[in-house]
């Protein structure tokens, strides 16, 4: 046997050799449970899409999550556009007038849906959604239905980041995650 090849098989088996009986003297430890992972390659910046529908907004809900907070915006048929983003203030169309929106940073959503019939009798029993307890959001409050268009504000913790999405084509659903990460 040449000696290179000596030398080669000497490293291999010394590696294998120290590496063996550490391996067998340890128990073996129970696998760890897997922590829910919270990271998102979500943003702040702001989200939209620009058509106006003619489906009523029937229904505003808020539900819990293990990473994020959830906003849903229910739909009498299908979602054409919202426009979701952090401003200082949140204004109500039409008036123009600063609604208050408790919370240590304010998404205006708006969803380009008319909250009233076609008689304009409201389509929504629940303007301002109660968020007690959550651990991200503060609250949801109904600002106005203006011109086909809804909005509302949704106070959160801090400015934290958010997607926005349509689920079952007459949902427009916004997450608001409970951490950077």
């Amino acid at each position: 046997m040449s000696r290179t090849l000596r030398h080669l098989l000497t490293a291999v088996l010394a590696l294998t050799a120290v590496a063996l009986p550490v391996a067998a003297a340890t128990t073996p430890s129970p696998v760890p449970v897997a922590a829910t992972s919270c990271a998102t390659q979500w943003g702040s910046t702001p989200e939209w899409v620009v058509p106006l529908g003619a489906a009523q907004l029937t229904a505003v809900r808020a539900g819990r999550h293990d990473c994020f907070d959830r906003v849903v915006f229910d739909l009498a048929g299908p979602a054409a556009g919202y426009r979701v983003e952090y401003v200082d203030q949140v204004f109500q169309d039409g008036s123009g007038a600063v609604l208050p929106v408790p919370g240590g940073a304010r998404l205006l959503v708006n969803v380009n849906h008319p909250a009233y019939d076609d008689a304009g009798n409201p389509t929504i029993a629940t303007k301002d959604v109660d968020v007690r307890g959550y651990r991200t959001l503060r609250s949801v409050v109904f600002g106005s239905s203006f011109e086909g268009a809804t909005t509302f504000g949704v106070g959160v913790r801090a400015r934290l980041p958010f997607r926005v999405f349509v689920v079952d084509g007459s949902r427009v659903v916004v997450d608001v995650a409970h951490g950077w990460s």
